[in-house]
């Protein structure tokens, strides 16, 4: 049986493509597989969730910026609850980090993107648990810890449910007569010649040559056009046909934390109305965490990116080793509130980065669309 137009990956990516795919064009035959027996089930579900339009790289900014306001127009308009919260990003820098980014941060302002800038007596009026100066601390020294100088607050930016932005798109997409698979795994792309002429060995060299669809663990799906949302899986079916996905990827983890001692981080004053801690990033080794309003718990994560190899892992594991004797030095130094307070739940999953410049992949190829590298997307400091 053919397709009109067959989207391979059931996460995010694959949903939202063929949501907005079936809208524009309701007549067309759309076919979505995935190796999971359900929507979201691969890094989807291992997403952080977190959102922000602060961005150098126009590109960047624009993609987020808006795809914010689809987030509101989803919740607000068609009554979907995303668990959308608008707790906003913080970035905690030293008087030296800020000023390497005054250049960067002057342009982000040029275009519009809301940035408060918070004194050191602010951050500590927002944040009274921080500590921002570590006096004759050696083990600070050692560490070679950054005081907190500067506050960048960004209040376009915060927390939505991935799971629930998947379900909003497959359902909306079996909503307009699209069609699914669960637990249907790609194992190749077909290549074909166009025009097929039934010579064996086909495709040749001098023929022109196609993606018609996919060969699958339950047979093979034709289709005019291949839609490739594989996420951190990409190369696996992109790298035999001599593509180059532009992506690779890089293990991430979790460590969730739900204690008493915590609590003052959900009693913030001056920055969101949920009184939550933002997505708070500090000075030192790129760590970053933030409230999860809706379960009372804390989200800690680190951008352990020089270091960490680029690496395929079918089921990545959380590695309490990594938290225990490694972040946790660093953030209770920081905020001591984390002391002796273990996490009470930790996974992994995987970044599909790409390395040139950390912008998301939307690039056609004969018979094919590659969807992908969408994790990572642009840092803070990186100009355009």
């Amino acid at each position: 049986m053919g397709y009109d137009v067959l989207v391979i990956g059931g996460g995010v990516l694959g949903f939202s493509s063929a949501y907005h795919l079936k809208q524009a064009h309701p007549d067309k035959k759309i076919l979505v597989i995935d190796k999971n027996s359900g929507p979201g089930q691969g890094n989807t579900a291992k997403s952080e969730g977190a959102f922000r339009n602060v961005f150098a790289s126009q590109t960047n900014y624009m993609l987020a910026d808006s795809t914010i306001d689809w987030f509101g127009h989803v919740e607000n308009e068609l009554g979907y609850d995303l668990r959308l919260t608008y707790i906003g990003y913080l970035w905690l820098l030293s008087e030296a980090q800020h000023e390497r980014l005054s250049g960067v941060l002057s342009l982000m302002r040029k275009r519009g993107i809301e940035l408060r800038t918070l004194n050191k007596e602010e951050v500590h009026s927002c944040l009274p648990d921080l500590v921002t100066r570590f006096g004759d601390d050696e083990d600070a020294e050692l560490m070679e810890l950054e005081p907190i100088d500067v506050g960048l607050y960004a209040p376009k930016g915060g927390n939505v449910d991935a799971d629930m932005v998947c379900r909003f798109y497959e359902s909306e997409f079996l909503r307009l007569g699209g069609e699914v698979k669960y637990s249907t795994r790609a194992k190749r792309l077909v290549l074909r010649s166009e025009p097929e002429l039934g010579i064996p060995g086909e495709p040749f060299v001098w023929q022109n040559k196609a993606v018609a669809g996919a060969e699958t663990d339950k047979g093979t799906i034709e289709a005019d056009t291949t839609v490739l949302a594989t996420g951190a899986w990409a190369e696996e079916l992109t790298s035999p046909l001599g593509i180059d996905p532009m992506m690779r990827p890089k293990k991430r983890q979790l460590f969730i934390f739900k204690d008493d001692r915590l609590g003052n981080l959900f009693k913030l004053k001056g920055l969101n109305k949920e009184g939550a801690l933002p997505l708070t990033i500090l000075p030192k080794c790129g760590i970053y965490l933030k409230a999860d309003v809706s379960e009372s718990s804390i989200w800690l994560g680190c951008a352990d990116n020089f270091g960490r190899k680029f690496h395929l892992e079918e089921e990545p594991e959380a590695e309490e080793d990594y938290y225990v004797n490694n972040l946790y030095h660093v953030l209770t130094k920081y905020l001591p509130c984390f002391s002796d307070v273990r996490p009470m739940n930790m996974w992994a999953g995987q970044y599909a980065i790409n390395s040139q410049d950390l912008t998301p992949i939307v690039a056609p190829f004969p018979g094919m669309i590659y969807v992908g590298a969408a994790s990572g997307s642009g840092k803070i400091g990186r100009a355009s």
